[in-house]
């Protein structure tokens, strides 16, 4: 027996029954079991940083991976379904800085580094077990428990081996570069980690200018917008095919740049070239010890500044490259703080940001100053605590890429992206990446396994804890984790000259973490299975992960599909794919789907400090999991996302038409007694004494499953949903509105056939939305029908057949001529209740066998197919014509405004020597008088607007029923519910039509009353 559906669905409450639905009756544990012997479909998670409770944009990339895990389920996949927590780095580091009053290295070593690795920890397990929670809240199934953890030991010994593998091939450098220098973190930037963190920023714009030393009275004139590299100064770069001008003023500066200026002389940059002057700040001993030279340099640029370039190597990347080719001598003027070392004199312990209010006043008392103000421009800001970075010169470990770059090509050559252009972006990347910066100087990270020798230079990498237990001279007794300080305790003996070699202080940049899990968590080269292997060291009671084998590692290698956002395309895929290829020569995975990122509704970046950022569980609470990931899935993988609550009413109120769809299922199939039988699903519908409405849906039931198949195979889940909402709409308003009579009837075929085509579409949209499908299942099938599965996710993906195109065709042809007759009745103002005489439809062949239809939809007592007489007009679509027309287009607009063209059907036009297509012209047809006429794509409807007293009467016949049946439903009457009607004296003349009314109003009596309004009561 159907149960009777509220109005409306309450998404929170009834998404927390399916929840505990699925828990109690372990349906994720019984889908498993059910496909344990399909073919394998391998994903692996992108682990998501666990420092936070689940985010709604963190919810977007979990809702598509759990909706195509779901699909591939459905379709008898078996998956691995491990979840994915990234554990280390500075996004931990400066949460727990900031909980406990931290705000610098040097607080952290006083408080303690084991105490604070152990703070750091609590965060991952706390926030780990949040996301965990928000994420099942979500609907996401994932074999929640044996999740991996990037801080786990064998995590961190699958890095180190590869890290040895690096090594032994002579990619593993030690470099001495300016490198990006976050000081608030004191450590390097990788440049991939940049990708994305530049924003508009206000720096000090100055114009300074230094005395060359054998020309008196000149000067040469650099601009800069960061005045505390003035210090670190070394020398001044000219371009050397450029012109350079003396003001009358001694100032020499690039004529391009000053092209109002007179100049007293110019030359060619070439021989401004070795020219000496005062460095700005020879006053402090680092500058006294320098000789500042002009130098060539074919890279400085004319659209900015002077022309000259003020060169500090120790401030700068380019600076630095140009100090090694030329011989500069390199200053370093800040520490890791950011601050100024001892020997800069009065600089000494200011930061960057305050030395330059003092650099600039320091300038201006010497003369030195031309001019000072502001800029705007786009400037790095550190990822993980949003401080601005400076430049910096560091020894760094690097990955040498040089001997990579073409394999890393080749292998995302075989990589399939979603969307395409996102691959294009990776090759990209590949071709103009420098080294990886892997060293960071930090605490709660991989160690890395490098312990330089002080004695012979030699330097030792160990590949495993097995080589560090075999090769350490003491410490392994409190070795807790192979993480900061436990490993830094541990000594070992270095491998050539046998003398005691420490470890560097340096941690693992975190995308090491996250690229190695293709092999740390499928058991790369893992001699044996060993149970619960992959919960060691800090990731020890938080999981209950194993490490496979090399034979499981190679049934599930490579993924077969992997989806994040954008922006990991230069970080998580960018490091799989270096590690991959390094120890493979081969990419960890076949396909991508990538993302855009999300805003809010009215296109801004999301902050707390705005008030428009939207915290998952209210958005799980206003508005459900389900309007969530539907905002997700509708969404184009190209474009950003605009998420609000905005959006999610709108929704709200187009899933209410599934759900009025349904209910509507369940009302009837209640009076009725309907027995839904569930081999109808298997045989591609109901068989019997079908109409052809009913065939209709049948086939548009199977356009959908197609439609849908087709949108999960290409990743495009904004396919699916669009597919699906096009259908519920065809449902609703074509198939119920004209079957309500046989509904009421009680027509079993009709029941059968709605019920088909709803069950089929939960099947279909069950991964998109699995609260609602699992909810309407249990309503419309598994209460209902013997022998159903007792989810929809256990009931398989439907199975695909062709739908009869032509068919489908034909009634779209028709719904195209109705729809037509509609505008023409609006056009004219003749309301849908008001018959009328006739229509005439041209251009409609396929949907002349359909007149019947026709009449009942637009309400007229005769439909003719032949020509309309009607003015013909005809426009350009100036946004698509102009581009393509230019010149010509004024000739072909005054052609066809003079109506001199040429009508080829199917809506194209030959016109002026050209041929137009329908996308290339408006086209208008004006009636006659006496009728109202709509045209679209060489269709042509003309609808007699004349109205006789006949008609007249009806249509008030039409509109007393309209109002009485709301009166019905004001009143909160059942469908079966009989009634008595009166209405008044005026109206008597619509008695004419007793039985009609009391038909369609399921009177038992229709008289007319006292009052001029009419009155229903029960009967």
């Amino acid at each position: 027996m159907f149960a009777s559906f509220p109005d409306k669905p309450d998404h929170d409450h009834l998404e927390r029954e399916i929840l505990a639905l699925w828990e109690r009756e372990g349906t994720f544990a019984k889908l498993r079991e059910l496909n344990s012997d399909g073919p394998r479909f391998s994903f692996v998670d992108g682990p998501v940083t666990a420092n936070k409770s689940l985010a709604v944009h963190t919810a977007w990339g979990r809702t598509l991976k759990d909706v195509f895990q779901r699909y591939k389920a459905l379709r008898g996949y078996h998956q691995r379904y491990q979840n994915g927590y990234d554990c280390q780095g500075l996004w931990i580091e400066v949460g727990v800085e900031r909980d406990l009053g931290l705000n610098s290295k040097k607080e952290i070593e006083s408080y303690g580094l084991a105490e604070f690795a152990r703070k750091c920890r609590d965060v991952v397990v706390r926030s780990s077990a949040e996301l965990t929670q928000g994420s099942i809240r979500l609907g996401q199934w994932m074999d929640w428990g044996n999740d991996y953890f990037t801080f786990s030991d064998t995590n961190i010994e699958y890095i180190w081996r590869f890290l040895k593998i690096v090594d032994e091939r002579g990619w593993l450098v030690k470099g001495h570069r300016s490198t990006e220098w976050c000081p608030r973190c004191g450590t390097s930037i990788s440049a991939h980690e940049l990708h994305g963190h530049y924003e508009e920023r206000t720096d000090p714009s100055l114009y300074v200018r230094f005395p060359l030393l054998d020309r008196d009275g000149e000067w040469i004139v650099v601009w800069t917008t960061t005045p505390w590299t003035l210090p670190a100064n070394v020398a001044a770069a000219v371009n050397p095919e450029a012109d350079y001008g003396l003001l009358e003023n001694g100032e020499w500066v690039a004529c391009a740049l000053f092209p109002d200026e007179q100049f007293t002389r110019v030359v060619k940059g070439e021989e401004l070239v070795g020219l000496r002057y005062t460095g700005p700040f020879d006053t402090l001993s680092p500058g006294a010890a320098v000789e500042h030279r002009v130098i060539p340099w074919a890279d400085v640029a004319l659209d900015t500044g002077t022309g000259i370039v003020h060169i500090a190597p120790g401030c700068g990347g380019e600076d630095f490259e140009l100090s090694k080719e030329l011989g500069l001598d390199v200053l370093t003027p800040v520490d890791e703080g950011g601050r100024f070392y001892p020997d800069y004199g009065w600089l000494h312990g200011l930061s960057t940001v305050e030395a330059a209010e003092q650099i600039v006043g320091d300038l201006s008392d010497r003369g030195l100053l031309v001019r000072a103000g502001t800029v705007e421009h786009s400037y790095p800001f550190c990822w993980r605590c949003h401080t601005p970075l400076i430049f910096r010169l560091s020894d760094d470990w690097f990955i040498a890429v040089g001997e990579l770059r073409q394999p890393l090509l080749d292998a995302n050559a075989t990589v399939e992206w979603t969307p395409a252009y996102m691959g294009k972006r990776m090759d990209d990347w590949l071709r103009n990446m420098g080294d990886w910066n892997i060293s960071r100087r930090r605490y709660y990270g991989l160690p890395l396994p490098f312990y330089p020798c002080p004695s012979c230079d030699h330097l030792n990498v160990i590949g495993s804890r097995a080589e560090l237990e075999e090769r350490a001279l003491g410490g392994l007794d409190q070795l807790e984790e192979l993480r900061r300080p436990w490993i830094d305790a541990v000594e070992i003996r270095c491998e050539v000259c046998g003398e005691t070699a420490h470890r560097i202080e340096e941690v693992g940049d975190v995308w090491l973490d996250a690229g190695i899990v293709p092999f740390s968590t499928l058991g790369w080269q893992s001699p044996e299975y060993v149970p619960e292997g992959y919960a060691t060291g800090a990731a020890k009671g938080l999981t209950t992960a194993d490490l496979p084998d090399q034979a499981y590692w190679e049934e599930w290698f490579p993924a077969d599909w992997v989806s994040e956002m954008r922006e990991q395309i230069r970080l998580w895929f960018y490091s799989q794919l270096l590690m991959s290829v390094a120890l493979t020569g081969r990419a960890p995975f076949k396909k991508v789907l990538g993302y855009e990122k999300m805003l809010d509704e009215h296109g801004r970046e999301m902050h707390g400090s705005w008030g428009n950022m939207i915290d998952a569980e209210d958005a799980f609470a206003r508005m459900g999991a389900d309007v969530m990931r539907w905002q997700y899935c509708s969404q184009p993988p190209d474009r950003n996302l605009l998420f609000g609550f905005g959006p999610a009413q709108e929704i709200k109120r187009r899933l209410l038409t599934l759900w009025n769809s349904a209910k509507f299922l369940a009302d009837y199939g209640a009076i009725e007694q309907f027995q839904p039988t569930y081999a109808d699903l298997e045989g591609g519908g109901p068989g019997g004494d079908v109409q052809p409405l009913d065939r209709w849906l049948v086939e548009r039931t199977a356009q959908l499953v197609a439609e849908a198949e087709d949108g999960y195979e290409r990743w495009l889940s904004v396919d699916v949903a669009r597919a699906f909402d096009a259908f519920v709409e065809d449902v609703s308003n074509w198939y119920i509105r004209r079957s309500r009579r046989r509904f009421w009837d009680g027509d079993q075929t009709a029941l059968r056939t709605l019920w088909f085509a709803l069950v089929q579409g939960l099947r279909v949209i069950s991964p998109v939305m699995p609260f609602l499908s699992e909810h309407l299942w249990q309503a419309l099938v598994r209460d209902v029908a013997d022998g159903a599965p007792e989810s929809v996710f256990l009931a398989g993906w439907p199975e695909r057949r062709d739908p009869d195109a032509a068919y489908l065709a034909e009634v779209a042809e028709l719904r195209s001529v109705v729809a037509l007759g509609h505008q023409a009745r609006a056009a004219a103002g003749l309301k849908l209740r008001q018959p009328l005489r006739r229509i005439v439809v041209e251009g409609a062949p396929l949907a002349a066998s359909h007149g019947a239809e026709i009449a009942e939809e637009l309400r007229v007592k005769q439909v003719e197919f032949g020509h309309v007489d009607a003015e013909l007009r005809v426009k350009p679509n100036l946004p698509v014509l102009g581009p393509k027309l230019g010149k010509e287009l004024g000739a072909v607009r005054a052609a066809l405004q003079a109506g001199a063209f040429e009508d080829l059907g199917d809506g194209r036009f030959r016109v002026a020597g050209h041929e137009l297509g329908p996308e290339e012209v408006l086209v208008e047809r004006a009636g006659r008088d006496g009728w109202s006429v709509a045209a679209d794509a060489g269709v042509t409807v003309a609808v007699d607007t004349a109205v006789d007293d006949g008609l007249l009467l009806e249509g008030r016949v039409y509109e007393l029923i309209h109002r009485v049946n709301s009166m019905r439903k004001e009143a909160g009457l059942e469908l079966t519910d009989r009634i008595a009607l009166t209405i008044g004296g005026e109206d008597d003349d619509l008695l004419a039509h007793k039985d009609w009314i009391a038909k369609e109003t399921l009177a038992v009596s229709v008289e007319v009353g006292d009052s001029p309004e009419p009155a229903i009561r029960v009967s």
